[in-house]
Formats: structure tokens, C-alpha cells, sequence
């Protein structure tokens, strides 16, 4: 840990990494990018990332937002969440003859991978992640007949399989790492057969967000975690910061939702931020609280990430088309000049 101790001291534990991750960035470049190639509006199935600002701020430049296919008009353009979708969603866009832009982070759509080939080697999945969850959803849709949702240790007992031998598990990319390895131990008393998927399921972004908490967490007497209530990741990292001695923890969307009665008693303030959130509303929280009197700003520095993922193959194609057009326009202008 790099934070030096100064008894008496207001201070600040400031994580790293923490805010946008690259899939997170991939997907909301993808709808401005759209914006701007396609002219608006520009809808999005979902919210693009779990995130109020973001979602309000591309409103503003002109994206809809709408919860299914059917109300996007037919042959308009459609992006698909960070989260991803299921197969049917596909059908469905085709079936208005939507132009569709696939922004699913790369993480998720390896799950998505992982769902299908196990489902056509005829294992029960055991899918770890939570009910009604966008990204849940869309890996279900990829085999139903072979997924078996498990919320949690809890619901291991629960748990049926055709075949003991023939059982692998996959998970939510944004889930706590504790969590998760408790219920796949849990699984593994039962099925002692239990596979691992071929690698990790849960985003690295996810864990290092987690690992920079579990390092602040003891000596935090409040924990800010700057994200949205519908953010799994932003939630799991106030569950960590408790669960690994914080004192107290809160979700923030802005720095306005700040309460000046969480800081009696408080020396120490631990903040980061979800995977979904742009940096300027951590900025934002460290204003208010220098503001406070928490002015000594000390990094936390978990890891180092440098992940870029390049955007989906549809804008990628249009954007090279729209340069050589662009180009061509130069030089017959330029021809006719002269």
C-alpha cells in the first residue's frame, strides 16, 4: 500500500484503477461514434453502461434508450448494451431490418462462447450471477435448455444436474471474486466433477477494482464508492469495503448526494469508483471533500491496466467507408480547382 499514515490527519485513499473499464469505453465511444456517422437519433437497447450520468449526457447529444427491440423503428439503428443480448434479440432486429451495432464488451461475449460450446458438448451449466441481470439474461438466451441460474452459496442446495460428471460452472463478469469462489466450493461438495470455465469469467477490471478496496478498506473510516444502484460492480465494491473492515460504506451518483453527517468522527476517507464511471464525477468528490477538510490525496495503486479493445467490426466498417468517400470528395475538389 502506498498511503503513509499521518495520525490526526484528514486524508484521502484514493484507488487505482478504478472508473471506466475498456469494455465500458468501447461501448459508450460506440454510441458516440454512431452520433456522429449516423446523425441522431441513435437508439440503444438498455442502458449502455449501468450508469445515470452517462446514459443522460448521450441523451443529450441524441440516443434513445429503449427496454426492447420492438420500439425502435424499423430500419432505424439499434446499439446493443455493454451487458450483451441473447440470440432472440438478433432475430428480432433482423426482423425490422435494424442496422445493428453489437457494442457487448469482449469479456462478456467469451462467456457468451463459453455458454455454447459447453451446451453443445451436453453439460448442465451452472450460470453464477444474479436474477434479471441484463448480462445474465443474454448468456441464458445462448443455451436455456442447459443454464441453471445460482444466485449465491445459499442457493447450492437447490442446485439439480442430469449428469453429476458432465457439470461446469460460468459466471457474471461483474460479481465479487469472495463470493463467487465460496459458491463454486460450495457447488464442488456437490459436484465433485465440477469444471472451471477455460478462463477467468469475472472481469479483470472487476477484480482489480475489488483488490484496490480490500487493500484501503481496514484502515477506511468511510468508503465512497462513486456508481449507479443498478451497477453490479459499483455495488460488490461497498460489500467488499465492509466486508474488509470499512467502517462504513456508500453509493454516490454524484457528489451533491454526499451526507456532511457520514463524516463525524471520520479521518480517513476511501474513494473509488465503478467500472461505468467517468472520472470527472470522482473529481467532483474529491472537490467536496477538500472542501471538508479532506485535502491529502494519497493513491492506492492496485494494478496497472492498459486493456483497450478496438470498437465493434459494423462501426469500424462505416467509419473506414465514410473516410474514403471523404476522401474522394478532397481529391475531386481539389481536381476541379484547378
Amino acid at each position: 500500500m502506498t498511503a503513509a499514515t499521518t495520525t490526526g490527519t484528514k486524508r484521502v485513499l484514493l484507488a487505482a484503477p478504478r472508473g471506466y473499464c475498456a469494455g465500458v469505453d468501447r461501448a459508450v465511444v460506440t454510441v458516440e461514434k454512431a452520433l456522429d456517422l449516423y446523425g441522431p437519433p441513435v437508439y440503444v437497447r438498455k442502458q449502455i453502461v449501468h450508469n445515470k450520468h452517462v446514459v443522460a449526457t448521450l441523451e443529450k447529444r441524441g440516443a434513445v434508450f429503449v427496454d426492447e427491440t420492438d420500439e425502435v423503428p424499423e430500419g432505424a439503428t439499434v446499439v446493443f448494451s455493454a451487458h450483451g443480448v441473447a440470440p432472440v434479440v438478433h432475430d428480432e432486429a433482423k426482423a425490422l431490418s435494424l442496422r445493428t451495432i453489437d457494442a457487448t464488451c469482449p469479456l462478456v461475449t467469451k462467456v457468451h462462447r463459453e455458454a455454447v460450446r459447453f451446451a453443445d458438448d451436453e453439460y448442465d451449466i451452472l450460470l453464477i450471477g444474479h436474477e434479471g441481470h441484463e448480462e445474465v439474461i443474454g448468456t441464458s438466451g445462448e443455451a436455456p435448455e442447459h443454464i441453471t441460474l445460482v444466485g449465491g452459496p445459499d442457493e447450492v442446495d437447490r442446485v439439480q444436474v442430469r449428469d453429476p460428471d458432465k457439470v461446469v460452472w460460468l459466471s457474471q463478469t461483474t460479481l465479487s471474486v469472495d463470493e463467487t469462489m465460496e459458491t463454486v466450493r460450495r457447488l464442488r461438495e456437490r459436484f465433485p466433477k465440477l469444471q472451471d470455465p477455460p478462463s477467468d469469467d469475472i472481469c479483470y477490471a472487476t477484480q482489480n477494482r475489488q483488490l484496490a478496496v480490500r487493500q484501503m478498506a481496514a484502515e477506511t473510516d468511510l468508503m465512497i464508492v462513486v456508481g449507479s444502484q443498478n451497477s453490479s460492480n459499483s455495488v460488490r465494491l461497498v460489500e467488499v469495503a465492509l466486508e474488509q473492515g470499512a467502517k462504513a460504506g456508500h453509493l454516490v451518483d454524484y457528489a451533491d448526494e454526499i451526507d456532511d453527517a457520514w463524516f463525524d468522527g471520520v479521518q480517513t476517507v476511501g474513494v473509488t469508483s465503478g467500472a461505468s464511471v467517468p472520472e470527472v464525477l470522482v473529481r467532483d468528490v474529491l472537490d467536496h471533500l477538500a472542501e471538508r477538510g479532506y485535502r491529502d490525496v494519497h493513491p492506492v495503486v492496485a494494478a496497472e491496466e492498459s486493456t483497450m479493445f478496438a470498437l465493434p467490426r459494423e462501426l469500424r466498417r462505416d467509419i473506414k467507408a465514410r473516410e474514403g468517400r471523404d476522401a474522394d470528395a478532397v481529391r475531386h475538389d481539389a481536381g476541379t480547382a484547378h
